[in-house]
């Protein structure tokens, strides 16, 4: 037990009510079912969310104007937990000031990224006292990326205690993973490979209703759980559990087998939320068999998805039915990687700010553990709680093996090494040019044409030369009757025209939007193929105003697909206060894919990133 601390004494005086509104840009942002890093917070779902912006929540402030405020920035699967944490510890004195900690949710990766380049409160939120990111990994990605200038050295240690574990697992639907022989055969990523790759698919363990095998993972530049993924795919191709090379990276034997492995994938993603969100909204319509066959997740997120709750967020457990086909937790027989949860003070902390760092994380180690333990997650020391349990998909015995996160350079070379192997894009763009996106963005100077055009080009980055990507624009009228005009067709990227062509938008006229959803969607159906991931990205302002379009009632039959095929996935952007945030998350749940909000337009270059994540 944390031994007990003074709690400051209230009088009658009134106290200061501080909300703190963050403003933690997250490139694996917010798409509308809740959540960033690895998608188990409430960072997408609420019909307040700002699409980039990570949130501390409004916490209520224990102390004064003399208190010690210390700011903790800490990945979404764990935040909400953290909060709980800190209401319960703030107000305790340390040094005879008293503490108040205040959570800030933000995807490890691009608190990674924002930590290297210099941390700016204006882009990224709160800087941090201290960061506590999902993995490791990460911290031993920014000792790697932190710019080689004299006067600049990494702002975290590089060893850093755990506050909690949770292992990467292989989460598959309950039947499918009976089907391939679990519990009693020992999975790994080989025999993931094998369905990956066999053309009888689920027809093999005679399911063919089941379709093609289908993994789902996310982009390991933004999501632990798909850096981790990534990280035991390279460990299985070689055999090895620790000290893995950059010569074994760079293996051709190696470089096959991971491609293999990401030739399976579905689409990519910023959070694996966008899988289990879409895998529940599959199981409440009776066809959870037909969406997905795995993903790679934290365990403790099995047991979100299996209470119901794929936010992992402590507020919404309970709201929803749990699943009729649950998952069940593969550790892959190969061994697998633990989410360590560091905590990382930042240095130059001034004395009363270490002091408070220090002191709550010893609470976090002893007081705060019991609250862990609540949402599945296992103590800081790995032991499995009472939760971890087969009747909840988990093992608490497992996994037999553990693998070390490799050392800077071979972790930084892996997510090098992944960028050429990842499964290619077959994506159509599409942005709203009607008279409403000329409205300026307030403080900017811009249009909202202007910042969307601007973050469009500055996303293009992300696309690969083998990628193929193409460009419409719509509004009323634009091609004959028709709401929507090609400016480039679908066909190996062509960036310097694409650039141009976002570049001569200009606003007029409505919005036709449900017929362009409709023929967009067309459009990249004919020319998809299984070795592409097969997309489009539809950016808009409004609501539909073609009154002689296709209703909503007829374009969402025409948008789905038979259970057990593959399908054009239609991501959707809410751009702007007026966009239909409901009528296009129906469209992106239909194709299985998600959409994302941006209701505050200045966050549009961080959710068009995290858009483009997914490829």
């Amino acid at each position: 037990m944390y031994p007990p601390a003074q709690k400051r004494r209230r009088g009658f005086a009134p106290f200061i009510i501080a909300i703190i509104i963050a403003g933690a840009l997250i490139v694996g942002l917010r798409v509308l079912f809740g959540g960033t890093d690895d998608g188990s917070a409430s960072t997408q779902g609420s019909s307040g969310s700002q699409g980039s912006q990570g949130s501390s929540g409004a916490q209520a402030a224990a102390c004064g104007d003399d208190g010690v405020k210390l700011n903790v920035v800490a990945s979404s699967e764990k935040a909400e937990v953290l909060r709980t944490i800190a209401a319960s510890y703030n107000g305790r004195e340390v040094g005879g000031r008293c503490v108040d900690v205040v959570v800030t949710s933000k995807a490890s990766g691009d608190a990674m990224q924002a930590l290297a380049r210099g941390w700016d409160t204006r882009r990224d939120g709160p800087k941090p006292d201290v960061w506590t990111p999902a993995s490791a990994g990460w911290v031993s990605l920014l000792q790697q990326r932190m710019p080689a200038a004299a006067d600049r050295t990494a702002p975290v240690p590089a060893q850093n205690p755990t506050i909690a574990t949770s292992p990467l697992v292989i989460a598959m639907p309950k039947p499918m993973a009976q089907a391939i022989g679990w519990p009693s055969k020992k999975v790994g990523w080989t025999q993931i490979l094998d369905l990956a790759n066999d053309p009888k698919g689920w027809a093999k363990y005679g399911h063919p209703e089941w379709g093609p095998f289908r993994l789902g993972k996310t982009n390991p530049n933004y999501s632990t759980s798909g850096l981790n993924a990534t990280i035991g795919a390279y460990f299985a191709a070689t055999g090895l559990s620790g000290d893995l090379s950059k010569q074994d990276v760079a293996n051709a034997k190696t470089r096959k087998f991971v491609s293999g492995v990401e030739r399976s994938i579905v689409h990519y993603g910023d959070i694996s939320l966008t899988f289990l969100s879409n895998l529940q909204h599959a199981d409440d319509s009776g066809t959870a068999m037909s969406y997905i066959s795995a993903v790679t997740i934290e365990e403790k997120s099995v047991w979100d998805y299996n209470q119901g709750n794929p936010t992992g967020d402590p507020k919404t457990l309970g709201r929803h039915a749990k699943p009729k086909v649950p998952l069940v937790a593969i550790y892959p027989s190969e061994g697998t990687l633990f989410s360590d949860h560091p905590y990382a003070e930042l240095t130059g902390l001034d004395p009363a700010k270490k002091a408070a760092a220090d002191d709550f994380l010893k609470y976090l180690r002893s007081d705060g553990q019991r609250e862990f333990a609540k949402y599945a997650f296992r103590s800081f020391d790995g032991k499995a709680g009472g939760l971890i349990t087969a009747a909840n998909g988990l093992d608490p015995k497992q996994p037999a093996t553990t693998l070390s996160v490799p050392a800077p350079d071979v972790l930084d070379g892996i997510l090098k090494s992944w960028g050429e192997l990842r499964k290619p894009a077959n994506v159509l763009v599409v942005i709203d040019t009607s008279g409403s996106m000329g409205a300026e963005v307030p403080g900017t100077g811009k249009s909202k044409l202007d910042l969307a055009k601007q973050a469009a080009i500055n996303a293009l980055s992300q696309f690969g030369p083998n990628d193929k990507v193409g460009l419409w624009m719509f509004s009323l009228r634009q091609d004959g009757n028709k709401d929507y005009r090609q400016l480039v067709p679908v066909k190996k990227i062509a960036k310097d025209e694409l650039t141009s062509r976002i570049g001569d938008l200009i606003p007029n006229g409505g919005t036709g939007l449900y017929d362009t959803a409709l023929a967009s969607y067309q459009d990249v159906m004919k020319r998809q193929s299984d070795d592409t991931i097969n997309a489009v990205v539809l950016l808009t302002d409004g609501k539909n105003e073609d009154n002689d379009s296709i209703s909503l009632d007829d374009l969402l039959p025409d948008l789905g697909t038979e259970a057990g095929q593959d399908t054009v996935r239609l991501f959707t952007i809410a751009y702007g206060a007026d966009a239909d945030l409901d009528v296009l998350k129906q469209i992106s749940q239909t194709t299985n894919a998600a959409a994302y909000d941006s209701r505050e337009p200045g966050s549009i270059d961080q959710v068009f990133t995290a858009v483009l994540s997914n490829f």
